[in-house]
């Protein structure tokens, strides 16, 4: 009896953490879980500095901590890029999309005069990793790339990295043609619900047509706590719970880095920022939106940190690059 039960401990000893959150998030001690009781002190610091709308550290699908209100819903910008790639996998797994289909093949056009017959002859997967060479007026760009957006016909479609609105928002007609789904009812039944979002619904998604583009951009609004959901989902390679959601083999290929970029130490997969394996580890990638929005998924370490802020909401704004910075120091004393 004696040697039953301590091949039971033993058994139990080595089952693996729990991978996904419950119903609701549980907290857990970081020093309990092997961190160092100084390790998260740079985290206290940058939350005490930049005072985000929230701020969310998991591992193993437990929180580790927590600052701000990780219910508040936000605009979360560019994050939506990422949001969308996820649809892709699916539908690119069962046919629906073609990565290597040209827009000429897919008919998708733009405003007269139209696209050229090189703009036409991108593909899918260009627009994917933002080397479409189409440099054209898109709904929701920035400041930036209207400043930095090459001369139309400056590049051939493949051969040319630059961060353009165009080559994101017409993958959302793409993926509501080919799969006749609108995009936030699609990311509500195919990820939301099956992860147990808590404060997500299709309304909190919409359409943000311009006069300048036939093709709009589709903005999302969601909480902390909802987001590191799906930044488990991708620390765990899709899967949720044993039930694969996202196909493995597109969670790799979409967070592996196809260009490099013009931002210092990170490249590109298909709409998903990635970081470099030195510090970061394999796989390590990086959903941003403009002033603060972030999911960084560290799969080496089962690890999501998330940031959320209001746009401009203390004057500061919120910079990548501080945020990379803290999350470098944070990925280094993980257990």
């Amino acid at each position: 009896m004696n040697r039953l039960l301590a091949i039971i401990a033993l058994c139990f000893c080595v089952l693996p953490a729990r991978a996904e959150p419950g119903r609701h998030w549980q907290s857990i001690d970081p020093v309990s879980a092997g961190w160092s009781a100084t390790a998260l002190q740079p985290l206290r610091d940058y939350a005490e500095l930049r005072k985000p709308t929230a701020l969310l550290l998991v591992q193993n699908g437990a929180l580790l901590a927590s600052f701000g209100d990780p219910a508040r819903k936000v605009g979360v910008a560019s994050v939506r890029k990422s949001l969308l790639s996820a649809l892709y996998g699916d539908a690119v797994a069962d046919g629906r999309i073609k990565l290597d289909a040209t827009l000429a093949e897919l008919g998708v056009d733009e405003k007269a005069p139209g696209l050229t017959e090189q703009e036409k002859g991108a593909t899918v997967r260009d627009l994917l990793t933002a080397r479409s060479g189409i440099y054209l007026p898109a709904a929701h760009e920035t400041p930036d790339i209207k400043e930095k957006r090459p001369l139309r016909g400056s590049h051939p479609p493949g051969t040319f990295w630059f961060y353009n609105n165009w080559d994101f928002n017409a993958p959302s007609t793409i993926y509501r043609q080919r799969t006749g789904e609108d995009i936030f009812e699609s990311f509500a039944r195919h990820i939301a619900a099956p992860i147990g979002m808590e404060d997500f619904s299709a309304k909190d998604g919409r359409y943000a047509l311009s006069p300048v583009s036939l093709h709009p951009a589709y903005p999302f609004r969601l909480s902390a706590r909802d987001l590191a959901r799906f930044g488990v989902l991708f620390a765990n390679g899709g899967s949720w719970e044993g039930r694969q959601l996202i196909p493995a083999g597109w969670v790799g290929e979409s967070t592996a880095r196809h260009s490099a970029s013009d931002r210092p130490g990170r490249g590109y997969g298909y709409m998903w920022w990635t970081l470099p394996e030195d510090g970061f580890g394999k796989g390590a990638a990086l959903a941003s939106g403009y002033d603060g929005q972030q999911v960084a998924v560290i799969p080496g370490k089962r690890l999501v940190l998330v940031q959320t802020a209001e746009s401009g909401s203390d004057g500061k704004g919120q910079r990548t690059r501080d945020f990379i910075a803290m999350l470098r120091k944070i990925v280094a004393s993980a257990p």
